[in-house]
């Protein structure tokens, strides 16, 4: 009996691993070529399927050397910030992929196909297991799909209409205030003009805005959890060169257990502050002024169905804080580096100030009625695109364009080359031009869907509204106080560590008005 049940479990086991070796097989080596046969079939080209890693570590090496680079500010943005898209692209032109492990991704920088991608979110979902890293930072509607994106999307919404978003003008301007504080202090210590970076105060203000408005008397609190979200951000750039090593990110490493650390803490702060804010509830005080009231309030007294849970409800803080707060800074930086460079913008940007808002604080009649500032933005948004590439993925074999795509390939949009292409821009598009969007969007380029800094379609960004308020409240109170050049120690690195960044700050010359 005990031979028998011997031999059956052997049977068993056997039978367990043949089918595992299969599986691991068929996922790092038959449906690779299978995939990649039927890419070539189509006039695709890319670099030769390689068992596992596909392209990973090459992309990791070119991104390595070409991080630390320094770049002049009239120089192209995109060989820098896609340097290795950019070699596979000069390689085998457009109509490309490249392998990130087993999975080949098609290069997308026609307006019509992401037009295409991004108003179909049914059929190109988010290729979730690429994104497992960046959801420990940013979960929520952003990798949602489906049912539960439009429930969750119907839930959030009402926090950015403009009713709410006016009654967070307050918030808004008192943390700007506060920056300007910090940064007339330092340059009344020094006379009147003094070298600042003004990377990690814009980091902060955006910070400060986003603690304010989502968690209203908690916001000190909240300060934390985006402190820590900057080193989760820090830490996935160590992380992404083992990215193409499958399974690294269970391994003990160092980053490993600190990223897993952070996201226990995170979760922990937020739980906090949602069980408080559920007393307050419970005791009937106004708890719907802010996001995570307007959040809470979808579930509170019993109506669990139709609202969120708190696992729910703590990821879409997690988001609101990263997006919110990456976007706006970004954005604003980017603004105060090209004006720097280009005063006479930054000139006429102050004369429209002054002119609708004198020397008091900002309001949200006036900041509709910011037209050059509005076109600076958008040339900026350009130019620096927060998120300067997307990734989808086909739920079914679909038909895009002339391509055929099966479950398994995969899409990179190409923002960042979409906005400086100079066929859609025409032949001043890597240079900064505000006034080409006088006339609005729509007149800017030779081709719809060719602006998409917040993403488009369904899934555009619920909080760019916010975001845009927020950006201009803080460059008006900017403009109003100080005027600003280039340092000789600024050092042009733009790179996108999920969002665009400065790799070395944004040292500025501040002078006081």
């Amino acid at each position: 009996m005990d031979v028998k049940l011997s031999s059956i479990l052997a049977s068993i086991l056997l039978l367990a691993s043949i089918t595992l070796i299969v599986k691991v097989l068929n996922w790092v080596w038959f449906r690779p070529r299978k995939l990649e046969r039927f890419l070539r079939n189509q006039g695709l080209h890319g670099n030769p399927y390689r068992l596992g890693i596909g392209d990973m570590k090459d992309l990791t090496t070119v991104m390595k050397t070409e991080q630390p680079k320094t770049i002049e500010l009239s120089d192209d943005v995109p060989p820098h910030i896609f340097p290795y898209y950019n070699n596979i692209m000069d390689k085998y032109g457009k109509r490309s992929f490249v392998w990130f492990g087993p999975s080949p991704r098609v290069n997308i920088a026609d307006p019509e196909l992401i037009k295409e991608i991004l108003t179909k979110p049914g059929v190109f979902h988010k290729p979730l297991p690429d994104s497992t890293m960046v959801k420990k930072i940013a979960g929520g509607v952003l990798f949602l799909e489906d049912e539960k994106w439009d429930k969750h999307r119907k839930i959030i919404n009402p926090a950015f209409h403009v009713e709410k978003l006016k009654n967070m003008i307050p918030a808004m301007c008192l943390s700007c205030s506060n920056m300007i504080e910090k940064w007339e202090a330092l340059v009344s210590s020094n006379g009147n003009s003094k070298e600042i970076d003004v990377w990690p105060y814009l980091e902060d203000l955006s910070g400060d805005v986003i603690s304010r408005t989502a968690f209203g008397s908690n916001h000190e609190e909240g300060r934390r959890i985006f402190e820590l979200q900057k080193e989760q951000v820090s830490l996935v750039l160590q992380l992404a060169q083992f990215y193409f090593i499958p399974g690294w990110r269970y391994f003990p490493t160092k980053a490993n257990r600190r990223m897993k650390a952070i996201t226990k803490e995170i979760q922990s702060s937020l739980r906090g502050i949602i069980d408080r804010r559920e007393k307050e509830m419970e005791r009937g005080e106004i708890i719907n002024n802010d996001l995570l009231g307007i959040l809470m309030g979808s579930n509170f007294k019993g109506n669990k169905n139709v609202g969120m849970s708190i696992e729910d409800i703590i990821e879409e803080c997690k988001l609101f804080y990263f997006a919110g707060s990456e976007t706006t800074s970004n954005l604003l930086v980017w603004t105060m580096v090209l004006l720097s460079k280009y005063q006479d913008w930054q000139a006429r940007a102050r004369e429209e100030v002054l002119k609708v808002f004198g020397k008091k604080e900002p309001n949200v009649d006036g900041l509709n009625q910011l037209k050059i500032i509005t076109m600076i933005f958008q040339e900026v948004l350009r130019l620096y695109p927060p998120a300067p590439l997307l990734l989808r993925a086909p739920t079914k074999t679909v038909k895009l364009g002339d391509m055929i795509l099966p479950v398994g390939v995969q899409l990179t949009l190409l923002i960042g080359l979409l906005h400086q292409d100079p066929k859609i821009w025409g032949d001043d598009a890597k240079e900064f031009k505000p006034d080409r969007f006088s006339e609005g969007v729509s007149s800017a380029a030779n081709t719809q869907f060719s602006f998409i800094p917040f993403s488009s379609g369904p899934r555009v960004c619920v909080g760019q509204n916010f975001a845009m308020i927020e950006a201009k409240m803080a460059l008006a109170m900017i403009l109003q106080h100080f005027s600003f050049e280039l340092s000789s120690n600024y050092l042009h690195a733009p790179f996108s560590i999920i969002t665009l960044q400065p790799q070395y700050g944004a040292s500025l010359i501040l002078h006081k008005l």
